[in-house]
């Protein structure tokens, strides 16, 4: 280190900086930055341009400075405004901001898309996989909404059920584990009821509640996902699962089902059943027929499939299967489960490699890998 050239350099770097509109004080804490920086790098990476680097590091330091010391004064500032310690608010503005992006002048899909993206913070990947549609789909989706609402004026908020759409899709996305967002869902969710007496809102609280109460459950200490079957049902919140169903049964009582609450009624079967070997899939077959009566969606009929599959016997599921669209997310992961339970174990492995190729994140790839291996290594005995 050529500590005289450091030396030779620093009177005018540092009057550059003055020049440059830095106070001398300021100027000199920065320089002196930068020459202990210059001491750290250029043994091993000299500059080919001593003076320019120099008054290029000190030069950042001095912002970097100042913008710190603008940002404490403001702190401070805030602090002496701030009124006298007293009972936080209650509620934040979050709820309000979801009724806004609902806004009347888009379609029901286009405002959840917008209130997914811009309120709840999914990537537009991960909502165009809860609409199973392409992401460049769902982008431009995305894009047509914030056209049509642009110049337009907040003031009529959008309707309950659209809110609730997106307050469904950002749970399930934060009880995948891609997004930690599940619990804020729930938060959210509990304001909506307290404010507005709805069954479809009580019934959205309770199937979060009950889905929430297995969480733990739901990952092994290596991060691998355990399926319902093999979790330890002694982990689940039994307190969670009280309030989802008093919840539930006081929505179902009110006689005007809607597809949350059939889907809590679901959760609920799964919740009182002791044991995997216990679970009463004849009802939950009903309950998937109601479901699927109400919103005719093709992944309530897959997972009514698995349904079948557990209470008539493999073939009927596997016959259930058949009906549906073999390029919806999760089909092979299905149908490798029927085919394993039918006894048919490498067409049963090839599904689920094949499910593991398009499995939407990380953990469902690497449960289903290794549930591809587990059969592949019973064939090879």
């Amino acid at each position: 280190m050529n500590e005289a050239l450091l030396r030779s350099l620093t009177p005018s770097v540092l009057g550059i900086l003055v020049r440059r509109g830095a106070d001398f004080a300021a100027a000199e804490d920065a320089v002196q930055d930068a020459l202990v920086e210059a001491v750290r790098v250029w043994p091993a990476a000299p500059p080919r341009d001593p003076k320019g680097w120099l008054v290029s590091v000190a030069w950042r330091r001095f912002l970097d400075a100042t913008r710190a010391d603008t940002a404490r004064r403001r702190r401070e500032d805030l602090l002496d405004e701030e009124p006298a310690p007293g009972p936080a608010p209650a509620v934040d503005d979050t709820l309000q901001l979801y009724f806004l992006c609902a806004h009347p002048s888009l379609t029901p899909s286009s405002a959840v898309a917008l209130t997914l993206r811009a309120v709840g913070g999914l990537t537009t990947r991960q909502i165009a996989q809860a609409y199973l549609v392409p992401e460049a789909t769902m982008a431009q989706r995305i894009s047509r909404a914030k056209r049509t609402v642009s110049g337009v004026r907040f003031d009529q908020p959008g309707d309950v059920s659209t809110v609730l759409r997106v307050l469904y899709l950002v749970f399930n996305e934060g009880y995948s584990g891609d997004v930690d967002l599940a619990a804020e869902s729930i938060r959210l969710t509990r304001q909506l009821a307290s404010a507005i007496d709805h069954p479809e809102v009580a019934g959205l609280l309770a199937l979060m509640l009950l889905h929430h109460a297995r969480r733990a459950a739901r990952t092994a200490p290596d991060g691998g996902l355990v399926p319902l079957a093999e979790q330890d049902r002694g982990r689940w919140d039994t307190e969670a699962i009280a309030e989802g169903v008093e919840i539930l049964q006081a929505a179902l009582a009110r006689d005007r089902l809607g597809e949350f609450q059939a889907q809590a009624a679901i959760a609920e079967l799964h919740a009182d059943a002791p044991t995997a070997e216990e679970t009463d899939w004849v009802q939950i077959v009903e309950w998937y027929d109601e479901l699927a009566r109400l919103t005719d969606s093709p992944v309530v009929r897959l997972n009514r499939a698995v349904a079948v599959g557990e209470a008539d016997g493999p073939r009927a599921g596997l016959a259930a299967l058949a009906a549906l669209d073999d390029s919806l997310p999760r089909y092979a992961a299905v149908a490798a489960y029927l085919h394993e339970r039918d006894g048919d174990l490498g067409t049963a492995a090839r599904l689920y490699a094949e499910a593991a190729q398009k499995a939407p994140n990380l953990a469902e790839r690497d449960h289903l890998t290794r549930q591809a291996a587990r059969l592949n290594a019973r064939r090879s005995r």
